[in-house]
């Protein structure tokens, strides 16, 4: 059976990290098996992340209020084009694509359904408390209402299910868990470290230790080079050919701050920034790593670790990397706490790590991506939630195979 799916997300920018990137590349399996796939965004029609993006958008133009975007297209053109598809899926909240989707479709029968892409992740309500009280004057009236009325609402994996009822005490929907996942890495893996290493040739003879991702508070970049200065003060010798490759957009406030970093701790010479690194040449950092970094405070999933786990690099990775309970099972990586501490402790375990077991888990790490995080995996386990829940009455086995809605304190 094909489904005519349609995705709402607030931006098909690439920028916007995960959320998007999953949503193509979940779209393009799902076509491969012959379901529909069109999105609907609040972006402007002109801008260029729409005109290049794969897929269909309906792209219905951001009115600003501040820097939260809205459209007073949205739930008109909703209304009248629901009966167009099978599903809806909105994927992450706090914005008016969220909210315009229920006042749409709540009631009709268009079924939606909900990732929250790790936005309920009681992080930001310890982080950021200012805005969780913002958060609070959306919530009843708004965010709730969505999730309670969603036929689903999706989690990427156990933990990310578990920490979202910790976020606001009013919290009722029906929860389903989708292995969710992302694309092998392309063939070509000698012409992609080529690639690599022509843009970044003082690189070729260094041990490089990956960070790939927006370089974001919650991604624990200060840990990174907090520890690695203690690091090296401690064992000059055995870091002295040691490269920390910073992959991703630092062109803003924060990456900046993270760049005199740096500079404050000394450690300018075994830092190379790369900006946003695509293609081959993205490809080609993963498959001239030794391991692959993110001490991460705060982390759904982690498109980036999974994609160093299918090019066989093993992750150094923190414990509120919600699929650490996964990588740890298949030896996979190395796990520790989000502190100097233990992002320290990383670093040295890595270094003190034998070569042959290194070896060892680097082929773990590609076996652990192949069973668990395919995108195969996921578009299988997305297309069983949406005929699950879909249905107008839902068989025998509902609870045994989901967790019913519930009410939080």
């Amino acid at each position: 059976m094909s489904f005519r799916i349609l995705h709402c997300i607030s931006s098909v920018n690439p920028a916007g990290g995960g959320p998007i990137e999953g949503l193509k590349q979940l779209s393009a399996v799902n076509q491969q098996h012959g379901h529909q796939v069109e999105v609907l965004s609040l972006d402007a029609p002109d801008a260029p992340w729409v005109r290049d993006c794969p897929l269909p958008v309906h792209a219905m133009g951001p009115t600003w209020i501040g820097s939260w975007a809205y459209s007073p297209r949205w739930v008109p053109w909703l209304k009248a084009n629901a009966h167009r598809y099978d599903a809806v899926i909105v994927n992450g909240i706090w914005q008016y694509h969220a909210f315009g989707t229920w006042r749409a479709l709540h009631g009709s029968k268009t079924p939606y359904f909900l990732f929250t892409h790790g936005m309920l992740d009681p992080w930001f309500k310890r982080t950021y408390p200012l805005k969780h009280l913002k958060k609070w004057l959306f919530w009843p009236w708004a965010e709730y209402r969505t999730l309670r009325d969603a036929n689903a609402v999706m989690f990427t994996c156990e933990d990310e299910r578990r920490l979202a009822r910790q976020s606001f005490w009013l919290y009722q929907c029906d929860e389903y868990i989708v292995n969710y996942g992302t694309n092998a890495p392309p063939d070509g893996a000698d012409r992609q470290r080529a690639a690599f290493d022509a843009a970044f040739p003082e690189l070729a003879d260094r041990r490089c230790l990956l960070f790939l991702g927006r370089v974001h508070e919650k991604k624990g970049p200060d840990l990174l080079f907090k520890a690695m200065a203690r690091g090296r003060a401690r064992r000059p010798a055995d870091l002295a050919n040691v490269q920390i490759v910073m992959a991703g957009p630092a062109d803003h406030a924060y990456g900046r701050a993270m760049q005199q970093m740096v500079v404050s701790e000394g450690l300018q010479d075994m830092v190379t920034w790369t900006g946003m690194v695509t293609g081959d040449v993205k490809w080609g950092a993963f498959r001239r790593a030794q391991a692959f970094i993110l001490p991460s405070h705060q982390e759904n999933f982690g498109i980036a670790v999974a994609e160093a786990l299918a090019c066989g690099v093993p992750v150094l990775i923190s414990n509120q990397v919600n699929i650490w309970r996964e990588i740890q099972q298949a030896e996979a990586g190395l796990i520790d706490a989000d502190t100097i501490e233990g992002t320290e402790r990383l670093i040295e375990r890595w270094l003190d790590t034998p070569a042959d077991e290194w070896a060892r888990m680097g082929a773990n790490a590609r076996a652990c991506f192949f069973q668990r995080f395919h995108i195969e995996r996921t578009a299988e386990s997305f297309i069983e939630a949406m005929e699950l829940f879909g249905m107008r009455k839902r068989p025998a086995d509902y609870v045994s195979r989901t967790v019913p809605g519930v009410l939080a304190g």
